[in-house]
């Protein structure tokens, strides 16, 4: 695979500041998935999480009860 070839100075500085605002976007991005991902673990979320899926088992059990 061969590099570009540049032919002057500010082709290759334009080039540079791109590569560097595209790095930080990435960098960006990546602290705010690790923001997400430290939200979504704490205790507080899991709890959550369990009541809302033994309300849905509770309300099935209740309905096959009630059809019964």
């Amino acid at each position: 695979m061969k590099g570009k070839v540049y032919n002057d100075m500010e082709s290759v500085a334009r080039d540079l500041k791109i590569l560097k605002l595209e790095r930080d976007i990435a960098w960006e991005e990546i602290k705010a998935l690790k923001a997400d991902y430290k939200e979504d673990l704490k205790p507080y979320n899991w709890i959550q999480t369990g009541i809302k899926l033994a309300s849905k088992y509770g309300m099935m059990v209740l309905l096959k009860k009630i059809i019964k």
